[in-house]
């Protein structure tokens, strides 16, 4: 249980600046115990972080029917690919010089159905990615290995 074949790698980082605002994804973030810097949503705990597997976008894709969906849209934190997220639920990863704890499930909210059409919030089910706690804090850049403790 504690094996993963590869470390992973962070592909991207979204900061939601305002309710409905388009996201902004720099290259890299500061991460705090609220969060990440400039996120709308300070919210220290086990819902700091929301992180999405990159694997994850084409079942999205193919189950809204749509021919691309970025990350952009399901407006999570990060996104990381390469490692399995759902196998270090209650574990702790390693992004950078950042240490988080997967904590929860991230449910999806009822702006898909706007955002990725009908059917766009079941699409999501099972697939909107994790919440995750922050236990130290520092920086994180697009590049960075993901990697479980």
């Amino acid at each position: 249980m504690q094996n993963h074949a590869r470390a992973g790698r962070l592909d991207w980082i979204g900061l939601r600046p305002a309710r409905k605002a388009d996201l902004i994804t720099p290259d890299r973030a500061e991460v705090t115990e609220a969060g990440l810097v400039g996120d709308r949503h300070p919210s220290p705990g086990k819902r700091a972080v929301t992180l999405i597997q990159a694997e994850h976008l084409p079942v999205i894709t193919a189950l809204c029917g749509k021919t691309d969906i970025t990350p952009e849209l399901l407006r999570r934190n990060l996104m990381v690919s390469g490692i399995n997220l759902s196998a270090l639920r209650n574990q702790t990863l390693q992004i950078g010089d950042v240490t988080l704890k997967i904590t929860s499930p991230c449910a999806p909210c009822s702006r898909m159905e706007v955002i990725l059409g009908h059917g766009g919030y079941n699409a999501m089910r099972g697939h909107g990615g994790w919440c995750a706690e922050l236990i130290t804090p520092g920086h994180i850049r697009i590049g960075d290995p993901v990697n479980a403790l």
